[in-house]
């Protein structure tokens, strides 16, 4: 695993609608890997490897849950309004990356008054302390201004864990897989989305753009193979290999796809299990509702305490993701998406 690539995609802020900074990242790795680059009028990234057909869309989000400052008080503590999906409960005593026109490293604390108080915080009580003095903060933050989770990876022989693995971890797959496929015959789009986290908007525009006659999404899934879980309800495990996606509640994966993804899997001997996710959904959703409709499957990377600033991932699963992607770029021309 390329773990300096990954610590500088989980490293990099860009909540939904505020990509900049993690595109002019992924824009520097994803050029040399494709034949042409652009960004469209959402923000997209789009790379294109030209080839014969068929066309190809591969997607990972760029996007991160986080939050938008709501309120700047006359303290300099300042109140937060949600981008996506944030758990209030697993913020409090944790750091955040406040980017006004100075950027602030706080943290979030909340109004209730501890202890005896059992009830989980909700959004509303929290704020952060941005470790500064209030005159400096009033001067260079403004209501509007991206907060993000603020933490270092921990990298172990087979573990990494860090904030925004959901989507870094399928943003690293897809370079690293375009990076390893030879001989390519299909049109790839190699599209690194926006927006994913708050209704799958950058997907859904990009597919109408590209047209594409497969759509892969690449993207976490839960590993809920901890204490406290029944087996039958785990979704995915780690350390057992990939998930190629069956259903979610977004999107049914494609059983052409389905097959074929498991054909080559099991062809090059790459750990894999199949995923069945009762909540949740990709991007797939949007691509396979595009235009007249698109065949679409998810591979995913199992993840454990999705949504936290500690997600969870094998460096086995993210490897095994990665070559099970490339070698079927290599031969989804053979596909057959006839019924």
């Amino acid at each position: 695993m390329n773990s300096e690539l990954l610590r500088r995609l989980v490293a990099t802020p860009g909540i939904s609608g505020r990509e900049e900074r993690i595109r002019d990242v992924v824009r520097g790795e994803l050029a040399p890997l494709v034949d042409e680059v652009r960004t469209d009028a959402l923000g997209n990234l789009v790379g294109v490897r030209r080839g014969t057909g068929p066309r190809v869309m591969l997607d990972a989000h760029m996007d991160t849950i986080g939050f938008l400052v709501s309120h700047v008080d006359e303290k300099g503590f300042l109140r937060l309004s949600p981008v996506g999906g944030v758990r209030p409960q697993s913020l409090l005593s944790q750091r955040v990356l406040v980017q006004g026109r100075k950027e602030y490293v706080g943290l979030v604390t909340s109004t209730m008054k501890p202890p005896g108080n059992e009830e989980p915080p909700k959004i509303e009580d929290l704020f952060v302390d941005p470790l500064a003095p209030a005159d400096d903060v009033k001067a260079n933050v403004s209501v509007g201004d991206p907060v993000s989770f603020h933490r270092e990876p921990e990298v172990t022989d087979t573990r990494f864990a860090s904030p925004y693995l959901d989507d870094r971890l399928g943003v690293y797959v897809l370079l690293e897989a375009l990076r390893e496929a030879r001989q390519v015959q299909a049109e790839v789009y190699a599209v690194v989305a926006v927006q994913e986290e708050v209704g799958v908007r950058g997907a859904r525009t990009s597919a109408f753009g590209a047209e594409p006659e497969i759509g892969i999404a690449l993207d976490v899934t839960a590993a809920q193979d901890v204490p406290g879980s029944d087996d039958a309800r785990k979704v995915t495990s780690l350390g057992e290999g990939t998930a190629i996606k069956l259903m979610d509640r977004g999107s049914i994966s494609d059983p052409r796809l389905v097959r074929a993804f498991a054909e080559v899997a099991r062809g090059h001997g790459i750990r894999h299990q199949m995923e069945i996710l009762p909540f949740g959904g990709t991007d797939a959703s949007g691509i396979q509702q595009s235009r007249a409709g698109v065949p679409v499957i998810t591979i995913s990377i199992p993840t454990r305490y999705v949504h936290t600033m500690n997600e969870t991932a094998d460096i086995g699963d993210i490897d095994a993701s990665v070559a099970l992607v490339s070698r079927f770029l290599e031969s989804v021309h053979e596909v057959d998406l006839t019924w």
